[in-house]
C-alpha cells in the first residue's frame, strides 16, 4: 500500500532532502582517493552544486535527444525514507528503513544487482506521522561510507562489503531533543574528521513537551566532529539546535571553513580550531518552522532562504582577525511572502552563471519554479505555478522533477522558462514502473545514467543518445 503523509499537518517535511581535526591534525589528515569521474558521492554532489560532472565521452548535452523517456536500466523497490542515495565505486548506495531496521544497500550501477545489504536497529516515532526512514543521504569518502539515521545514529561502514566500523548514537550521547521530523543532516568529511550537525541540549531538556523547540536550550554541540576511523569525538562547537540543512565548505582567504544553516543562525566554523567564528540570525518567528536548504556559495557570498516568513538573503563573508563578518548584500524585507525573491523549502536551488533556479514556496498552492539573479535577488521569471519541485543540473540543462512524478527538461537561461521536453514518469513505461507521490528528491546523475525516485521506487534511466 502506498504511504502518503497526512495532508492536515501544518508543517511540510523538508527533505533534502551530502580533515581538519584541529591544529595538531592538519598535517596528518588522510588524503582519500578522489571519487571516480561521473560519481555523485554526497548530497548535491561533491562540490555542493547539485550538478553532474560531465565526462569527456558525453559530448554536448544540448545535442542529446531528450524528446522522450529513455531506456530504464533497472528499478529498485525502496522502503521508508524520502531521499535518494549516492553513487561511487561503480555502485549506487541507497539508505532506507524496512522491517523496523535501518538499511544501507549497495547496488551495481550497471546491472541493478544487489551487492550487499547492511542493517542496524531502529527505534523512532515521528511526531507528525511521517515515515520512519532516513531524512538525508549517505556520504562516501574514499573507502568509507557514512550515514546519519532519523534517530541520530551515525554509522561508518566499509564501501567494499558494508562492514560496520563504528557507530555513535548522537541523540543519546548529546541529549538531543527530537526535532520535528527527527535527525536529517548528511555528514561532511574533511580529512580525518566526519562533521555532523547534532544540536544537543542539557539533559534536563528531555522533559520538555514534544514539538516545543522554543523551550529547548542548546549546549554547544551544534556541530560535532568524529574521527573517521574510530568514531572518537575530535571537537564540538556552536550554540544552536539542528535544522534539516547540511554542512558544507566555503573557501575564505584560501582556506576551508564550514557553513551550517542551523535552526536559528547561519554559522561559520573554523574546522582547524573546532569553533564557531561568526553567525547570522535567520529564522521565522513560527515555532513550527525549519531551515532546510544548503547555503549556495559563490566566492565569499552566500545565499540562504526559507519559506515561512523571511524569504531569502545574500550575505558577504569576510575574515577579520580570525572572526567572520557577515554583511547583508540584499535580503527580502517585506513580510508579504508573495514579494519574496526565493522561498526555499523542499530543495536547494541550482546556481549557474549568476542566476539561481529552483522551487519557491512552502506548499503546492503557493509554489512555483523560478529564476532569480544571485547578486540582486531580482526575479527573472516564474513557471510551474502551484506545483512543488526539485532540480538538478547537467551542463546547461535542468532536470526539474515535480513532486507527483513529471520530469521537465529545461534550459538554464534567465530569458524565460525554456522547456523543450517533459517526461510523465508517473505513468509506467514498457520497461519501467511508474514513480509515485511524494517525489521529493532531486535526480542524481553519474556517467551515462541518472536516477529518479518516487515514494517506493528508484529508477535508473539511461542518458539520451546523440541524435
Amino acid at each position: 500500500m502506498q504511504r502518503r503523509p497526512p495532508v492536515s499537518v501544518l508543517l511540510f517535511f523538508t527533505l533534502l532532502l551530502f580533515g581538519w581535526v584541529g591544529l595538531s591534525g592538519v598535517g596528518s589528515a588522510e588524503q582519500p582517493s578522489e571519487p571516480a569521474a561521473g560519481a555523485w558521492p554526497r548530497f548535491l554532489n561533491r562540490d555542493f552544486s547539485g550538478a553532474a560532472e560531465l565526462t569527456g565521452d558525453l559530448g554536448s548535452v544540448a545535442d542529446l535527444d531528450w524528446r522522450a523517456p529513455t531506456a530504464c536500466r533497472w528499478s529498485l523497490p525502496v522502503g521508508d525514507g524520502y531521499g535518494l542515495g549516492v553513487i561511487d565505486h561503480g555502485a549506487y548506495f541507497h539508505f532506507d528503513a524496512a522491517g523496523g531496521r535501518e538499511r544501507l544497500r549497495k547496488i551495481d550501477l550497471r546491472s541493478g544487482e544487489l551487492l550487499w545489504s547492511s542493517t542496524n536497529t531502529l527505534s523512532y516515532r515521528d511526531l507528525y506521522g511521517y515515515e520512519t526512514g532516513p531524512r538525508c543521504s549517505p556520504t562516501i569518502d574514499g573507502e568509507q561510507i557514512f550515514t546519519v539515521g532519523v534517530a541520530g545514529g551515525l554509522t561508518a561502514r566499509r564501501v567494499e562489503d558494508g562492514e560496520i566500523q563504528w557507530r555513535v548514537e548522537t541523540n543519546e550521547r548529546y541529549h538531543v531533543v527530537q526535532n520535528f521530523f527527527g535527525a536529517g543532516s548528511a555528514p561532511l568529511v574533511l580529512g580525518d574528521a566526519v562533521i555532523v550537525m547534532v544540536g544537543g541540549s542539557p539533559e534536563a531538556d528531555q522533559q520538555i513537551a514534544p514539538g516545543r523547540l522554543d523551550r529547548v536550550s542548546p549546549s554547544g554541540s551544534l556541530l560535532v566532529a568524529f574521527h573517521r576511523h574510530t568514531g572518537e569525538e575530535l571537537w564540538r562547537c556552536g550554540d544552536d539546535l539542528a535544522s534539516y540543512s547540511n554542512p558544507r565548505t566555503i573557501v575564505l582567504d584560501g582556506r576551508d571553513y564550514v557553513l551550517i544553516f542551523a535552526r536559528e543562525f547561519l554559522h561559520v566554523v573554523d574546522p582547524r580550531q573546532g569553533e564557531s567564528i561568526g553567525r547570522f540570525p535567520f529564522r521565522s518567528d513560527l515555532v513550527e518552522s525549519v531551515n532546510a536548504m544548503v547555503p549556495i556559495v559563490d566566492g565569499n557570498r552566500v545565499l540562504i532562504s526559507e519559506c515561512y516568513q523571511l524569504g531569502a538573503a545574500l550575505l558577504e563573508i569576510t575574515l577579520e582577525s580570525g572572526v567572520a563578518d557577515l554583511k547583508v548584500v540584499w535580503r527580502d524585507e517585506s513580510r508579504n511572502r508573495r514579494a519574496h525573491s526565493m522561498r526555499s523549502h523542499l530543495s536547494t536551488p541550482v546556481l549557474l552563471d549568476g542566476f539561481v533556479y529552483g522551487c519557491s514556496g512552502r506548499n503546492s498552492p503557493d509554489s512555483d519554479f523560478r529564476c532569480v539573479e544571485f547578486a540582486t535577488g531580482e526575479v527573472q521569471w516564474t513557471a510551474l505555478s502551484r506545483r512543488r519541485s526539485t532540480a538538478s543540473r547537467i551542463g546547461d540543462l535542468l532536470l526539474v522533477l515535480e513532486e507527483r512524478g513529471e520530469l521537465h527538461l529545461v534550459r538554464c537561461t534567465p530569458d524565460g522558462f525554456d522547456e523543450f521536453a517533459n517526461w510523465p514518469l508517473d505513468t509506467a513505461g514498457s520497461d519501467r514502473p511508474a514513480i509515485r507521490f511524494p517525489c521529493w528528491a532531486a535526480p542524481i546523475i553519474a556517467g551515462d545514467c541518472f536516477l529518479v525516485r518516487g515514494d517506493q521506487t528508484v529508477i535508473c534511466l539511461e542518458l539520451p543518445a546523440h541524435p
